[in-house]
């Protein structure tokens, strides 16, 4: 069953997080910057969504730069997207195949995504002038 796989992995890689609807977990470990992450089992994908910080209204051409960049250079798992006015992390995972160090590498790619991006990412924001 789904829920067994994904829940044994969760609890293997010791991260907070509840289940909150059938199929569906969110991970709240901020001291690993994973406040918020939403882990979906809709087969045959295990889904991994982060909300990292809503698209500010200035320097948005620059930001969507930068965020391609991070893509091409720097996500070892997973990227970069633009939803609902929000900048997301998103991975997919076949869960047929899904084993444990694939599943931990998301979660290790996207907390190491986080600590790494998220300060050079909100210099983009409002009032904000220091960008990496």
């Amino acid at each position: 069953m789904a829920e067994n796989k994904v829940d044994s992995y969760l609890i293997d890689s010791m991260f907070s997080y509840r289940e909150i609807g059938s199929n569906i977990w969110l991970v709240e470990d901020s001291e690993r910057g994973l406040e918020g992450l939403v882990i979906i089992y809709s087969e045959p994908l295990v889904i991994f969504r982060l909300a990292v910080m809503d698209v500010p209204q200035e320097n948005r051409l620059e930001l969507f730069a930068k965020l391609l960049e991070l893509n091409a250079n720097d996500v070892i798992h997973g990227a970069y997207a633009l939803e609902d006015g929000k900048i997301i992390l998103i991975d997919t995972l076949e869960y047929d195949f899904l084993d444990y160090s694939e599943f931990r590498a998301t979660l290790d790619a996207f907390s190491l995504a986080i600590t790494q991006h998220y300060p050079v990412l909100s210099g983009y924001r409002a009032g904000k002038k220091e960008r990496g």
